[in-house]
């Protein structure tokens, strides 16, 4: 019987594969069904006709019968592992012709039934109750299958006959915890698939005689290794790997979850050394004993990679110069050894082959590879996670590396001080990842010479030092996760084309970032706190020139940050008008119609003479207002005549045409010396007496008026009356426009009333008579007391 609590790695194995097959399958055409992980007993009835993918694993799914899926016709994936299936007839998929992957894996599967018409790419029937091997005839008509996965707890090789013609891409074997009371040796040899992976009971000492050298195998993977009781050491694991060499298309040998002695494990390294393989993996490793010392034979071996992940051991008075001598010495191009609480490695003893080493996940220091001079041919280190300081020390470190392209030390704790002089990097280092250390600003002033990629997110950067020289080169830099407040330029990084710069403190990046970057084709600046501003709307429309495959995760990563009332929204929906952006163009947006409207209304006014009819409306207003101030009772009572007229006889046909007829038609009383002057009194005395007993003087100018004297007369003492009386008495006609000039220096009355005084200007045109009169009549207007004379002018 197989164990429910199977490890982990084996759940990453069956989940990848499930990743794969829906990879494989997933396109516009597929309807996937997601069930699993529901708490359910029976498959769902309620299951769409268009199904294609159905996953219902993790559930307690204790039967699957063939009314469950009949209705299904379409589906091409159905995934039911993790449940609690004991007994299946496959017959129940007869009517699922489509179906090509099925996984049942991890169930308490004891027996099937089988049936002819299937044929699937993915059949996975590991990790249940099964002892004999679930192999039925049918299964020999498979011949679309890719994969197979089966448990066993005793193999037999009659059992394997049924497939032995097909060629299937990978087989997993799950072995149950009784494997090994009835064991065939050769049950596997005549299997032909290019991929084995056997996993072996968990927690049992390994006292198996198998032989897994099949053939046909290209990679073989073997789980659960433990042989630490052994007085032998692990003399049957040993004998299992010595067969190994027999096939000779055998290049990748893969060994998860390993518990021996330290002894043990050298033996085992030495045993692969001498065979075809190429890439031998170890992983999940608990070493245990003591390590004698002894030689270790280096010669005649095809391997060509080494990989040694997640080793932990209980022995600390161990002998690690031996340890690290012995992977220092490999004569192999690549060397991993990570996870493994490694304090140190020592240079080789002589000039390495190494390409490529990977140290991560350890404990290693600064003094690693002091003063190594037998890396020459390294290409790559990775010393990811380690217990690094200072930066110097590693570049101290990398100066004897001549061949030296890649660098990693990234996830450590390096500082750098500018005090601690020049960075003599390894000249041809190409790639460097320094991100997730302690860096900040002035590690731009320590950069290899020829420096292509850098990376160096999450650090303590705040810009990019402008004097800073030796970055032609650069081609893509990561500032990811630090605080810079701007885009950097492209004025030192003129070869730059790629630049991922998101989660930093850019709130308005620059608009003509473009323009100085000419060769960017990947920028990646999302996840900042945006300011929506006139500033950020100018980017905005420099995203928009360039092609969309340029700026990664716009729009969604593009979000406002400020002000409150834009937080949250996409950039590309924030949107401000030019007009209040640009200063230069609001003023000329507010100014030039302002200055157009001017003009208009000027012309308009000059052809219209709009100024002439405002001021007779301002005239007429000014007059009635000051109309109603006077108490009526004093204006009534010693007035005789709405108006004296004053004008000069040449002047006198437009008076007796034009003025009195209009005037008078009205009922406005108007004095005229023809009538009203009395015989015997002087004109002067009549000229007094018509003006006080007159509401109003109307003085009708000219150029005719200008040279008449007895007009300047009764304009004198017109005025004089003004002043006496306290009233605004005085209406002023311009006839005929007067020149400053023909009016005699000792008129000076008449120049001071034209130059104060506004008067009412004749009209030319015909139109504007109308409102002549009206104004007119409006301001001479007032209710006459007692009976007046008839009329009263003068004409001089």
């Amino acid at each position: 019987m197989i164990k429910k609590n199977s490890s982990i790695f084996h759940f990453a194995i069956i989940f990848i594969l499930i990743l794969e097959i829906r990879t494989q399958l997933s396109d516009e055409s597929e309807f996937l069904i997601d069930r699993s992980k529901r708490g359910l007993t029976y498959v769902p009835k309620d299951l769409s006709l268009e199904t294609t993918i159905l996953d219902i694993s993790y559930n307690y799914i204790s039967e699957l019968q063939m009314p469950d899926i009949l209705s299904l016709s379409k589906l091409k994936v159905l995934i039911i592992s993790h449940n609690r299936i004991q007994y299946l007839d496959l017959s129940v998929f007869k009517f699922n012709q489509e179906l090509e992957y099925l996984d049942l894996s991890h169930n308490n599967l004891e027996k099937i039934s089988c049936h002819p018409t299937l044929n699937l790419k993915h059949l996975d029937l590991s990790f249940n109750a099964f002892d004999a091997l679930p192999i039925c005839q049918e299964f020999g008509n498979m011949s679309q299958l890719e994969f197979l996965g089966l448990s066993a707890t005793q193999l037999q090789k009659s059992s394997v006959q049924s497939i032995t013609r097909l060629h299937i891409s990978k087989v997993l074997l799950v072995l149950g915890d009784t494997y090994g009371e009835r064991e065939d040796a050769e049950s596997l040899q005549d299997l032909k698939t290019q991929s084995l992976h056997i996993v072996f009971p968990t927690g049992k000492e390994f006292h198996f005689n198998l032989d897994v050298s099949v053939s046909t195998t290209v990679s073989l993977e073997l789980s659960n290794i433990k042989c630490v009781l052994d007085d032998n050491g692990c003399s049957y694991f040993e004998n299992v790997l010595s067969k190994l060499q027999k096939n000779s298309r055998l290049s990748n040998l893969t060994l998860n979850n390993i518990e021996i002695t330290w002894n043990s494990f050298i033996t085992i390294l030495q045993l692969v050394w001498r065979t075809n393989i190429e890439y031998f993996s170890i992983s999940n490793v608990k070493l245990q004993g003591y390590l004698d010392s002894r030689d270790f034979e280096y010669s005649d071996t095809s391997l060509k990679a080494l990989s040694i992940h997640k080793v932990v051991h209980d022995v600390f008075s161990l002998p690690q110069g031996y340890v690290y001598k012995i992977l220092s010495d490999m004569n192999i191009q690549h060397l991993t050894v990570s996870a493994a609480h490694m304090f140190h490695m020592v240079c080789p003893s002589q000039i390495s082959p190494f390409l490529y080493l990977n140290f991560s996940n350890n404990l290693l220091t600064d003094t690693v590879f002091k003063n190594c001079a037998n890396l020459a041919n390294l290409k790559t280190l990775i010393l990811q996670k380690n217990q690094l300081k200072e930066l110097i020390n590693i570049v101290h470190m990398t100066q004897e590396m001549k061949s030296l392209q890649q660098l990693d030390v990234s996830q450590n704790s390096l500082v750098y001080d500018e005090s601690e002089g020049n960075c003599p990097w390894a000249r041809n280092l190409l790639s460097l990842n320094m991100s997730s250390n302690i860096l900040t600003d002035s590690v731009f002033r320590c950069l290899p010479p020829r420096i292509k990629v850098l990376d160096l997110h999450n650090n303590r950067i705040r810009s990019i030092p402008k004097e800073v020289t030796g970055l032609e080169t650069l081609q893509e830099l990561n500032l990811a996760s630090n605080s810079l407040a701007h885009l950097p330029g492209c004025r030192i990084l003129s070869s730059l084309s790629i630049l991922i710069i998101d989660y930093n403190s850019i709130s308005n990046p620059s608009a003509d970032f473009f323009q100085s970057c000419q060769k960017i084709r990947s920028l990646k600046a999302g996840n900042n706190p945006f300011q929506c501003s006139c500033e950020l709307r100018e980017f905005i429309q420099s995203v928009g020139q360039v092609s969309s495959d340029v700026v990664e995760g716009w729009p969604e990563s593009y979000k406002c940050d400020y002000p409150e009332s834009y937080k949250g929204s996409p950039l590309k929906d924030f949107h401000v008008s030019e007009l209040s952006c640009n200063t230069a163009l609001l003023i000329v947006t507010i100014v030039v119609p302002g200055l157009v409207l001017a003009v208009a209304v000027t012309v308009l006014c000059i052809y219209l003479d709009l100024p002439w009819y405002l001021r007779m409306v301002c005239q007429w207003t000014q007059t009635r207002r000051r109309a109603r101030n006077v108490p009526l009772e004093e204006r009534q009572r010693t007035l005789q005549f709405h108006a004296f007229i004053s004008y000069s006889g040449h002047d006198s046909a437009w008076v007796k045409n034009e003025l009195i007829p209009n005037l008078e038609k009205e009922d406005i009383r108007i004095c005229l010396h023809e009538r009203n002057f009395v015989a015997g009194k002087s004109i002067v005395e009549n000229i007094i007496n018509c003006i006080e007993k007159s509401y109003k003087s109307i003085f009708v100018l000219s150029p005719n008026f200008v040279q008449s004297e007895w007009c300047h007369y009764e304009l004198y003492f017109a005025h004089h009356n003004l002043f006496h009386e306290g009233s605004d008495n005085l209406i002023l006609i311009l006839l005929e426009p007067i020149p400053q000039y023909s009016i005699p220096s000792s008129y000076h009355k008449l120049r001071a009333l034209m130059a104060q005084r506004t008067y009412l200007e004749w009209p030319k045109e015909k139109s504007k008579h109308g409102l002549f009169w009206a104004n007119l009549r409006a301001s001479i207007n007032i209710k006459l007391m007692g009976k007046a004379a008839e009329v009263c002018y003068t004409e001089i």
